[in-house]
């Protein structure tokens, strides 16, 4: 996890939320990598939202390898792996929508779910869930973020 937090530090505070070390390894089973000669190159994770409803969330790929398609395969193996856990839709928070849009995300308004499910995950801890409900708490995190969905 220190190799994965280091990669998010590049764009912490500009492009991704920064993230403590705890945080990270509490999600360690979400986070898939792209990595050469045993050195993490890219980083992406699916949380699971709702019964059927993910996020795609903290995907970063090195300065260095950008463009080379690494983000591009982080996406897909989310997008496989929210197929196989059954997920009918994934959301993403992003300041990359062109990046997003190219897997078929569409921007959205608001919250896609009903206002039972909405009440049921306010009760949830995690700053992520807060930030998919649009919670005032969190507004400053997701100044200038596009919402997007993708439905599966």
């Amino acid at each position: 996890m220190p190799e994965i937090k280091r990669l998010i530090d590049i764009y912490a505070g500009r492009i991704l939320l920064a993230k403590n070390l705890v945080t990270l390894y509490e999600a360690v089973q979400e986070f898939w990598v792209a990595e050469r000669d045993g050195v993490i190159l890219g980083c992406g994770a699916l949380h699971v939202l709702w019964a059927d409803l993910g996020e795609v969330r903290t995907v970063a790929v090195h300065p260095d390898i950008k463009g080379t398609g690494a983000g591009r395969l982080l996406v897909e193996q989310l997008i496989a792996e929210a197929r196989e856990l059954e997920l009918r839709r994934l959301f993403v928070l992003t300041f990359e929508v062109d990046f997003f849009a190219r897997h078929g995300f569409v921007e959205i308004e608001g919250t896609p779910v009903t206002a039972e499910v909405y009440a049921e995950m306010c009760r949830s801890y995690d700053t992520g869930v807060a930030e998919f409900l649009d919670l005032s708490y969190v507004k400053p995190n997701t100044l200038g973020n596009t919402r997007m969905l993708l439905t599966l």
